[in-house]
This record gives C-alpha cells, sequence and structure tokens, in this order.
C-alpha cells in the first residue's frame, strides 16, 4: 500500500496529494497522548480539542486518545463507557488488576473521541522502580522534589505498558500509530523505544522547553541561537532532568514535527533535530462561523463593553463612545514573552500622537491576564451600581415623562415643557447627577492585586503615567481574571468579548503559534502580531499584503525593541485615522482568511506525518516515494482589489453605514473580492506542480 510523499511541507500549495486510497485506517489504531487530554491547562488543550473532530471523522472507532486522570474533569467532560475494542479493553485490565486504575470513555467535545485515562495516583507506589528502569535504560535521573517531572514519568510508564500489553493482544494487525505531543508525555516514548514495541511514533513540540525559560530572561533569543550551551543553560535553570526527556523523545520518535517554521527554526538549535514535518494549528472554523452576520455581533458586543466604559469612567466620560476603539492583548501572564513590554511602551507613545495630533479618537486597551488578586476593586464596582443607578432613574422619569405627555395628548393640547416635569422630577435627576460626581480617576486595574507595587504592568503603567487622566487618549482598563459571563463587573463570554473588540494586539517575543490573533481573524477582528510567533510567519507567508487584510505584522526579529516599538504605534496610530467605513471592510476581509486556519486543509500536515511514521515503522507494509519533492511556487494570498481599505459603495452586506464617509473615494465591489478570494483561497489544496514552461503570476496557483 505505497503512500505517496507530499509535494513541499512549507507551502500551502503543497499540501499532501496522495495518488491511490488515503491511509488504510480500518487496518489501524491512532492513539494521540497529550497531558490536556480532558485537562485544560494551556494552548495544547485548544489543539487537541479543536482537531478533534477532523481526525475523528477520518479515524472512526479507530481514534484513541489518552491523558492523566483528574476526578473532576472525567466526571465533567466524559461520558464513560466499555471499550469497545477487545484489544483495548485486554490491555486496560491487565493495568487494572495490579492496581493502577485506567478509566474510559467519550470526551464530551465536538467529534466524541474515545479517551483513555491513567490514574497517575494510584500507580504512584511504582514510582522509585520506574525511576531505576528510567535510569537503567537512558541514564536520565529525575529529583525528588519535582513533582510534575515524577508524574511524567509514572504517567509515561502506565502508557508504555499499555502499549506492550496492546501490541502483545494486536499481534501484526492492525498496527499501532501513536503521537505524543510536549515532554511531559515523553517518558511513554522513550520507553515504548527502549523496549522495541511495534508501534509507530510522533513526537511533536509545540514550544520546546529551555527556549520557553531562555526568553522569559530577556535575551535576544532568536539571534544568538548558535551559541547557546543547551546543558548548561538547563542545568543553570534546573530544569536539565526535563531537557532531557524532552530530547530524549525527540530523538527516539520516528518523526519529529513543530508547530511553525520559527519553532522549527529553534527546535533545530535547542533540541539539535530538524523537524521532518511542521504542522500549523489550526481552528474549527465552523465553531466560530456566524455566516454574515459577524458584523451585526461585533456591533451588539461593542454595546456591552460599551456600557461597563460608561460605569468604569463614570464622572470622568468625556469622550465620545461612537469615537472610540477598543484594543484587548489576552493571555498568560507572561510579561516579556507576550510583548507587554513593548505593548506598553507603544501605547505611551501613542497617546502622545493622539494629543499632538488632536485626535478625537479615544482608545480603551484591556488587558486580560490572570494574576494574583484577592477581590473585585471597590471603585469598580461603585462605578457600575452608579451606571445602572442613572439608568434607572433615567427609566423613571422617562415613564413620567411619557404619560404626562401621553394624557394631554389625548386632550388635544400641547404640552408646556417647562411644566410636563414637576421639581420632584428635577430633584431625582439632580441627585443622580451629584452621584455621578468623582474626586479620584478611574481605577486602571478592576480588582485588588495581591502584589501591586511589583505588578509588572502596574509598574510600567506609572512609569508611563497612563492613569486614565481626562487629558490622556489612550486609557486602560487592567483586568486580571479570564472573562466569564457570570461576572458582575464585565458578563461577556471570551469570545463576544473579542467580536466587539477593534483590534486585538499580541506582539509577543516567544510565541510558538499563537492562538490569540488566530481566533481574532475567525471572527473578523483585525489583530497585531509579530514574524517571531508561528501564526505571524504563517501569515507573512501566505499572505501578499497582511496588513491590507488586517493583519499587522510588527518585526521583533531584526529591529531594535525601540523600532518594533514604533513600527507597534505606527500599525495602532494608522488603525485610530481609518474612518468606520474602512474598518468595516477591513473586518469582511479579515473574516475570509479564516479558510487559511481551517483544520479541515490543516489536518493535512498531520495526515502526511502519519503516513511518513508508519512508512519508517513499518516500511514492508507502508512506504514513501524516496524521491524529493518536486519545486513549487509557494501560494500567495493575493492583495485585494482596493488597498487600502476604502468606503464602499455597495454596502447591502454591511448592517452599519456612516454618514461621514461618502464621495471621492474608490470603488469597492465586495461581492466580487469576496469571491475572488474564496476561488483563490480554494486553490492551493488541489495543487501539483507547475509544468515546465509555463510561469505562474503572483497569487496565481499552479494547476
Amino acid at each position: 500500500m505505497p503512500l505517496t510523499r507530499s509535494l513541499s511541507m512549507t507551502s500551502l500549495s503543497g499540501l499532501p496529494l496522495w495518488d491511490e486510497e488515503d491511509l488504510p485506517v480500518d487496518d489501524l489504531l491512532l492513539f494521540e497522548i497529550a497531558w490536556e487530554v480532558t485537562n485544560k491547562v494551556g494552548g495544547i488543550y485548544t489543539v487537541i480539542q479543536t482537531k478533534a473532530k477532523i481526525t475523528a471523522d477520518e479515524w472512526g472507532e479507530n481514534l484513541f486518545m489518552m491523558g492523566p486522570y483528574y476526578e473532576h474533569n472525567f466526571n465533567t467532560q466524559v461520558e464513560q463507557c466499555e471499550p469497545p475494542n477487545p484489544a483495548v479493553k485486554k490491555a486496560m485490565g491487565a493495568l487494572i488488576d495490579n492496581g493502577c486504575l485506567v478509566y474510559f470513555g467519550r470526551w464530551l467535545i465536538e467529534g466524541s473521541p474515545y479517551v483513555i485515562l491513567f490514574d497517575t495516583a494510584s500507580a504512584a507506589w511504582n514510582l522509585d522502580r520506574w525511576k531505576g528502569d528510567l535510569w537503567d535504560t537512558c541514564g536520565i535521573g529525575l529529583p525528588g522534589h519535582d513533582r510534575e517531572a515524577n508524574d511524567s514519568l509514572i504517567f509515561g510508564s502506565m502508557v508504555a505498558w499499555f502499549f506492550k500489553e496492546l501490541t502483545d493482544q494486536l499481534g501484526d494487525s492492525p498496527n499501532v500509530l501513536a503521537h505524543f505531543h510536549e515532554w511531559q508525555v515523553g517518558a511513554g516514548l522513550i520507553l515504548c523505544r527502549s523496549r522495541k514495541i511495534p508501534l509507530a511514533t510522533i513526537f511533536t513540540t509545540h514550544a520546546t522547553l529551555l527556549g520557553r525559560y531562555i526568553c522569559a530572561g530577556n535575551v535576544d533569543f532568536y539571534n544568538n541561537l548558535h551559541k547557546f550551551n543547551v546543558d548548561q543553560e538547563a542545568g543553570e535553570r534546573l530544569i536539565y532532568h526535563r531537557y532531557c526527556l524532552e530530547r530524549a523523545a525527540v530523538h527516539c520518535a520516528h518523526v519529529f514535527t513543530t508547530v511553525s517554521q520559527i519553532t522549527a527554526v529553534e527546535a533545530n538549535h535547542m533540541l539539535h533535530r530538524k523537524p521532518d514535518v511542521v504542522t500549523p494549528n489550526g481552528l474549527n472554523i465552523k465553531k466560530f462561523s456566524a455566516m454574515h452576520e459577524f458584523q451585526n455581533l461585533h456591533s451588539t458586543n461593542k454595546g456591552r463593553i460599551q456600557e461597563f466604559i460608561r460605569g468604569h469612567f463614570y464622572g470622568h466620560l468625556d469622550f465620545n463612545l461612537e469615537k472610540t476603539l477598543f484594543f484587548f492583548i489576552a493571555g498568560r501572564y507572561e510579561f516579556s514573552n507576550k510583548g507587554v513590554d513593548i505593548f506598553l511602551e507603544s501605547l505611551s507613545r501613542l497617546n502622545y500622537l493622539l494629543k499632538v495630533h488632536k485626535n478625537d479618537v479615544t482608545v480603551v486597551v484591556f488587558f486580560i491576564m490572570p494574576a494574583k488578586t484577592n477581590n473585585f476593586n471597590v471603585e469598580t464596582l461603585k462605578g457600575q451600581a452608579v451606571r445602572k443607578q442613572l439608568w434607572d432613574t433615567a427609566h423613571t422619569v422617562k415613564d413620567k415623562f411619557g404619560k404626562r405627555l401621553y394624557e394631554a395628548l389625548l386632550k388635544g393640547d400641547i404640552p408646556d415643557m417647562n411644566t410636563i416635569l414637576d421639581r420632584d422630577d428635577f430633584t431625582i435627576m439632580k441627585r443622580a447627577i451629584y452621584a455621578t460626581q468623582r474626586h479620584t480617576l478611574p481605577p486602571v486595574t478592576t480588582h485588588n492585586m495581591l502584589d501591586d507595587a511589583s505588578d509588572p504592568i502596574l509598574t510600567n503603567v506609572r512609569r508611563i503615567s497612563l492613569f486614565n487622566a481626562r487629558t490622556d487618549r489612550v486609557k486602560i482598563v487592567f483586568h486580571p481574571e479570564f472573562l466569564s459571563s457570570t461576572s458582575p463587573l464585565l458578563p461577556m463570554d471570551y469570545e463576544e468579548f473579542v467580536r466587539g473588540c477593534h483590534l486585538g494586539v499580541f506582539p509577543s517575543y516567544y510565541e510558538p503559534w499563537g492562538y490569540t490573533p488566530g481566533e481574532c481573524t475567525v471572527m473578523g477582528i483585525p489583530s497585531v502580531t509579530t514574524n517571531l510567533s508561528g501564526f505571524g510567519c504563517f501569515m507573512e507567508e501566505h499572505v501578499s499584503d497582511p496588513a491590507a487584510y488586517g493583519i499587522y505584522i510588527v518585526d521583533r526579529r531584526f529591529r531594535s525593541a525601540d523600532d518594533s516599538c514604533n513600527q507597534l504605534t505606527q500599525f495602532m496610530f494608522g488603525f485610530c485615522q481609518q474612518s468606520r467605513r474602512q474598518r468595516i471592510i477591513q473586518r469582511n476581509r479579515t473574516e475570509r482568511l479564516s479558510d487559511l486556519l481551517d483544520w479541515r486543509y490543516l489536518g493535512r500536515f498531520y495526515m502526511h506525518a502519519r503516513s511518513m511514521a508508519l512508512s519508517r515503522a513499518f516500511p514492508d507494509k507502508f512506504k514513501m516515494e524516496p524521491l524529493a519533492p518536486p519545486q513549487t511556487e509557494g501560494f500567495r494570498y493575493p492583495r485585494p482589489g482596493s488597498v487600502p481599505p476604502s468606503p464602499s459603495v455597495s454596502v447591502h452586506s454591511t448592517p452599519h453605514h456612516s454618514d461621514e464617509e461618502d464621495d471621492d473615494e474608490e470603488p469597492y465591489d465586495e461581492d466580487k473580492e469576496a469571491e475572488r478570494d474564496r476561488q483563490n483561497i480554494k486553490a492551493p489544496f488541489t495543487l501539483g506542480a507547475t509544468p515546465e514552461g509555463k510561469k505562474t503570476h503572483p497569487g496565481e496557483s499552479a494547476n
């Protein structure tokens, strides 16, 4: 059963093409092993969860996911059932009979894949013996104080034990393919290979362990990759044993993959193996698809954010909310890695530019990053209470006014506007106005921080003096908790909040992929990323003019920090100068890029990796053509027909129209542009090599 080699794994124009049928999945079992299966820790959970649907569609009942057992996660996310495969059931039984608990069920996500969860606590009594096995096998010792590394060894030993029992039951058919994600499950791969268990293995690193640690120390990482003594760096950070587990897993795997080209370069230096395949992260676009309503969703959710702003800035609401833009940054609180440092500096410069140019636009910037707090800020809660009181007062007076007006009109009288409201009404309104008086500035943070004095964001806010003063055109709101629809302050889910914002800003220094700008893209919200993030590199490679599509890419690799700051400032200032119609057109363009991030297409990189692993593990049954792939021209998503974004003559698909800008703008036909983009985005997934003698034009696909 020959498997055709893909054309190119670095360009969308070279997505895998099989001359014959796809993998014979009926004669294979696929296991995906990750610490984040049913266990939300970080971005890998999003990868596993969103990819489950297309993987389950391909593999059906032969797909199993494996992870650690946590009682709460199991009770809320898994429907327990009996294993349908007798070999899997017997392998689980072998562990259970020896006192190691294993649970089976269906993960309650789209695709409903089977999950096998291992209770590491039930097998902890084997830890010392398994540590000895690991040392005897590969000379890696684990310290007793590192709970996470010890748990990973227990988990890995249980996984290797399970695979030994399973392959003994199955014999030569069906073959087993095991895909391991990240170093926490690497011990299982190492033990499987050292014990010569007959299975094909893939190891994916979503971010190298050492790379994340080094970048957190404000080091010029990417320009000095070749200079690092990796063993010394890992030892100085007391993670040498973890680094050894990761590196051993990388070298033991039949196929090594990573999630982006920038991480592939990093992995080659940090782990001393060049990735065989780059597997970009995708999203389940259907989940975020709002059809043609995403502009309406933006308007609706923007209104909800405006209500929060009315309360938070009560007494200082001297700016026009209709001319206020909402920017945000979200994710783990990694001050340098996530680029919060240059973002704050750029906001200071943006504030200066808006003042100097006497721009009437106000920018409110949200920092959604979880930090240690002890409660909501009293002043913030009071603001929402004042807003609600004013709302209630206005409705009370409105009802009285309406009733008196109605009675006067019934009598045929034109009411005297000076008498239609009595003295009590004016007293109520004056009291309400007095309640909005404020002698302090609106708070920068919505919560009481446990370590206010040394918090990096607040320390830098003090340095740049952005305290939400009346004269500031840039206002800051630090929300040190993830968003929730049950919050008394900002009752919105993350997706609703993103849809209501105008721009996501993610100037990360270390971001192997970057789901946050990807989520913005599929929801039609422009975003800022960098050429050091996997997402930014991916867009630079496949989109001719990313900025025209609302993807602003800051150069953080080849520019100094000050130059990167200036570039980010110019991106944001340029965005502030756009008209409302231009922003609407840009959101339309941004949303059309979402097909580039669909797992239906990007999942094929994983298919290629599986084919390669099977051909290396079972060369007698699975073969790939050894010839080098032919050269193909990389697909580039073309520039839109109207650049820069300009007001549209045709506004039928847009829910809002601005009266401020109409004439003297170049024509923009949204339907024609959308159709051209859709045709272009489909082209690369059916490409072959360019015939000899035929040239392609930029943006044209080779068929």
